[in-house]
């Protein structure tokens, strides 16, 4: 294997290597399997812990190490497997959980008569950082072990909900009720038939994961019944405002309907932002599920249902109510947006006439003016020529004052339709002049 970019270099040829290579490729070795021998018990603790959390459970693990004198993992693991001597721990850290999965060798005991964590610091597991989710238990039995009998069965599970079935190519059989027991566990019992250490280790693994992913899926369940009644009261108002679109209303009136279908669009976005991520969790998880049961191989033992009949009865249906909460609420989301594009169309609508009737009447009283204009126009024509002719008359009068014996109302006469024509073609040179400037 090639371990630093040194020897990727020598040996590809000095290529530049990509610097998540290594990462990547490392990343399909993680979280190796854990090789059982039957007869032992398991017991899995999954810790739903908060975003911050990580330091805490490493600080966790690193406590447990010292008090056994066993090397920690990496400050950045989020896989760790070691022998403790009395007991095995395989601790994973999951995006929203970390699992803490015990085993302990029970030499051929009564099953579930004691837990594979029974030898674990009683402080040190008390005190494992983030909330209980789930938590299992699972004893393999061996092959020289005699098969459990009914009254075992019945003392072991609840007979009601027990399923059974043959697992991993007829190699093991299982039996389960996925109740949980008086002491906080799901029991899962397994006999087996034919399988090494290493196929032991993945089908116990498996039905840890089908158990934790189960109730993962089945987290967001609450919340889409809550989901439900709330888009069930939005979609009842919505309706009622969107029926109000198609009505004549003042402008308080559709100022309000657009106030109340913000304030809609935004309960509805607030009650999204909420469940989106877990819905999409959900739906994430049930594949995972489905994934993990094909792998067992199951193979039907009468009269008692498999894992994935059960699942397939209760899980499925579930899975269903929220993606249909989760769809509900995205149709009620579109629907909001369209009602208020819908008004807000509306509004611009009686805007844009309104804007039409007040540009028509500012073209009218444009068109007075200007009439206006031209009236005082003309008149300002006549005054100005009026003074302009006095002036003249006064200029004759002077005239004959010096003896130039002149007729006073014949100039006057004579003046009149030059200083007409001349103030005429100022006036239109200026307002020519006054255009073309702006």
């Amino acid at each position: 294997m090639v371990e630093d970019e040194r020897e990727f270099s020598r040996g590809c040829a000095g290529l530049k290597p990509h610097p998540l290579r290594f990462e990547i490729n490392n990343e399909l070795h993680a979280r190796p399997f854990e090789q059982l021998v039957a007869p032992l018990s398991g017991t899995m603790y999954a810790m739903f812990h908060e975003e911050h959390g990580q330091k805490e459970e490493y600080r966790h693990i690193c406590n447990l190490c010292d008090r056994y004198g066993l090397h920690p993992p990496g400050e950045n693991t989020n896989h760790f497997s070691a022998d403790f001597g009395s007991f095995r721990l395989r601790w994973e850290r999951h995006a929203e959980f970390t699992s803490y999965t015990f085993f302990r060798a029970t030499h051929g005991k009564e099953p579930f008569a004691e837990s594979a964590c029974s030898e674990v610091p009683k402080d040190w597991l008390s005190s494992l950082p983030g909330v209980l989710l789930t938590a299992v238990k699972i004893e393999l039995l061996d092959r020289s072990q005699e098969k459990p009998t009914e009254q075992d069965l019945d003392r072991y599970f609840v007979s009601d909900s027990l399923v059974s079935s043959i697992i991993g190519g007829e190699a093991a059989q299982l039996w389960t009720d996925l109740r949980i027991d008086r002491d906080g566990y799901n029991r899962t019992l397994v006999h087996n038939h034919d399988m090494p250490p290493r196929k032991a280790g993945r089908v116990v693994l498996r039905i840890f994961e089908i158990a934790v992913y189960r109730n993962l899926a089945l987290l967001a369940l609450p919340l889409a019944w809550d989901v439900s009644r709330k888009v069930a009261l939005i979609n009842s108002e919505l309706a009622d405002l969107t029926g109000k679109l198609s009505h004549e209303g003042s402008p308080s009136e559709e100022a309000e309907l657009l106030l109340n279908l913000t304030r809609v669009s935004a309960d509805i976005e607030s009650l999204s932002a909420k469940s989106a991520y877990r819905f999409s969790a959900t739906r994430a998880y049930y594949p995972i599920i489905l994934s993990r049961i094909s792998e067992l191989k199951e193979i039907q033992v009468n009269p008692y249902q498999t894992i994935a009949e059960f699942l397939d009865r209760r899980l499925a249906p579930a899975v269903r109510t929220c993606n249909s909460a989760s769809d509900r609420l995205a149709d009620l989301s579109r629907r909001a947006t369209r009602s208020a594009n819908l008004l807000r169309t509306k509004t611009d609508f009686v805007l844009s006439e309104q804007n039409q009737e007040q540009l028509a009447s500012m073209n009218k009283r444009a068109q007075r003016q200007l009439r206006l204009q031209e009236t005082v126009e003309g008149l300002s024509i006549a005054a100005i020529s009026y003074y302009l002719v006095s002036l003249v008359g006064y200029a004759a009068e002077a005239g004959n004052t010096v003896g130039l014996s002149l007729n006073v109302d014949l100039v006057k006469g004579i003046s009149i339709p030059v200083i007409l024509f001349s103030v005429w073609m100022t006036l239109r040179r200026f307002k020519k002049r006054l255009y073309r400037d702006t």
